[in-house]
Parts: C-alpha cells; sequence; structure tokens
C-alpha cells in the first residue's frame, strides 16, 4: 500500500533559503511505519537533551500510517532518555494498547487522541512540561512577534486559557483539541505547550522552537518593553522560519547525532 506523498513545500521565492526538499512520507506503509517510530524513539531522546522531562509527564504521539485511528506513543514512567524503538505502543481509539507490553499514560491519551481525532493533516503531535513553558503560560498571553524565530508561530498558535487539573476525562481533550483549531501551536494556562505537525520532525522542532520563544519573551519582558515587529515583517519571519521543510531539517540535524552517539535507541 502506498503512502500518499505530500506536495512540495518550499516556494521558488526570493526570500526562502535554497533547502533540498526532505520527503513527509515513505513509498510503502511498512516503510513510513518504520520510519515514524524510529524517528519518535529519537524524538524523546532529543527531549531529555534539552531537560524537557518531568518526572511521568510529558508525551509525544506519531498516526499510525495504515490505521489512522490509532497513534504510538512512549509508555509510562519511562525517562526519555531509555526510550528505545522496541518500547513504543501502538494505542487504539478506546486507548487500549494493541501492540507492546507496558501501559500508558492516560493524560497522554486524551490529550492526543482528541487533537489526532480532531486534525486528520496531524501525522504528531507533542506535549511536555518544560521549564520556559510552564513559566510562560502563568502570564495568560500568546507570544509576541518580537524576535524572528517566534514568528514561526506568529497567528499559528493559540491559547487556551482553561485549567481543570490533569486532563483525564474525553471532554478535556477535546477541549484542547477545539480551541487548538487549524494551528501549529497551543500554550496550555498554568500547564505548558503542544505541538502539532505533519510529520514528527515537524511537530518536535516546532516544540523545541517554541519553548525557546518563551525562554526569549520572558527574558525580553523582564529586560524592558520589546519592540514588536510589524505586520509585514511578522508576516516575513513566519513564511520563512515557519517553513515545515526547514523544520524537518533542523530536527534532523538532531536526529543525526543522537543516532550516533545513542545507538541503542534503534533497538
Amino acid at each position: 500500500m502506498a503512502v500518499q506523498q505530500n506536495q512540495r513545500v518550499i516556494a521558488d521565492e526570493p526570500e526562502m533559503l535554497d533547502l533540498p526538499d526532505l520527503p513527509a512520507s515513505r513509498e510503502t506503509v511498512e516503510a513510513e511505519r518504520a520510519h515514524r517510530k524510529r524517528q519518535l524513539a529519537i524524538a524523546f531522546r532529543i527531549f531529555a537533551r534539552y531537560n524537557f522531562d518531568e518526572g511521568i509527564a510529558g508525551h509525544i504521539t506519531a498516526r499510525d500510517p495504515e490505521f489512522p485511528h490509532r497513534f504510538w506513543v512512549n509508555p509510562y514512567a519511562v525517562h526519555f532518555s531509555r526510550i528505545k524503538v522496541s518500547d513504543l505502543l501502538l494505542v487504539d481509539e478506546q486507548g487500549h494498547v494493541v501492540e507492546g507490553g507496558r501501559r500508558t499514560n492516560k493524560a497522554a491519551f486524551w490529550i492526543h487522541s482528541s487533537v489526532h481525532h480532531a486534525r486528520p493533516d496531524v501525522v504528531a503531535v507533542a506535549h511536555a512540561h518544560t521549564i520556559h513553558g510552564r513559566a510562560f503560560a502563568t502570564l495568560n498571553k500568546p507570544l509576541d512577534p518580537i524576535i524572528q524565530e517566534n514568528c514561526a508561530f506568529y497567528r499559528d498558535h493559540v491559547l487556551f486559557d482553561e485549567y481543570k487539573g490533569l486532563v483525564l476525562e474525553k471532554a478535556d481533550g477535546e477541549a484542547i483539541a477545539k480551541e487548538l483549531g487549524d494551528k501549529r501551536a497551543a500554550v496550555l494556562r498554568h500547564h505548558g505547550l503542544l505541538t502539532v505537525g505533519r510529520s514528527i520532525e515537524e511537530a518536535a522542532w516546532w516544540f523545541i522552537a517554541m519553548d525557546r520563544a518563551c525562554q526569549m519573551q520572558l527574558l525580553a519582558d523582564a529586560a524592558g518593553r520589546p519592540h514588536l515587529m510589524t505586520e509585514e515583517e511578522a508576516t516575513l519571519a513566519h513564511r520563512q522560519f515557519g517553513n515545515a521543510n526547514m523544520a524537518r531539517h533542523s530536527f534532523n540535524l538532531l536526529a543525526g547525532l543522537v543516532a550516533e552517539q545513542e545507538p541503542d535507541v534503534l533497538g
């Protein structure tokens, strides 16, 4: 069974970097599944390097290419730095583990299943409780266009301003998915960050970039009154730094280091 290829994602425009296209999918379901599982396990190792771990919290999911209502996820209570391809679990639409020998995080299921259900275009969803993401989430506001990299999220993220504790019910996950709409990221008040992508590479890179954006805004706000970019400037920066192909290249730089330095990740 062939996997549908995405269209070329980088336009022939003078203000765009001339980057070679990286395929968003492989030619067969089997190849695509193997690729997604590999990249998913590596993404957890990358998150560990960025100290995105917080006890048992945090999860990244990847939709299965053959069974679109199922997704791969990290097992409960395994540190990001130890996750291997063989540890990943395949979960169905009811939250049952259909492949793998461990249990899941209930909060991971309700958040991610709701987003995957609401967004057929989304392959991967990333959510973790980071220091800068959570600090920024206390301010109850979206990111400002103050730095070019921040503009990857210009008019492309939302503020979810409800808080009802742990996401343990279907309705809670659905509320997050509804507020996210067609955007690539969300700031969850008193909770943290969430990003999505048409590939694992995109979702993971957007998460790294968004956490850094939160850190930069916190620093700028603490120092004074940051100068906002104009509409034209922010729109241009969004087109450049919000480019999916650039996100895949950026992720793969990190993935290459992990694959070389921690080869057990593929076990």
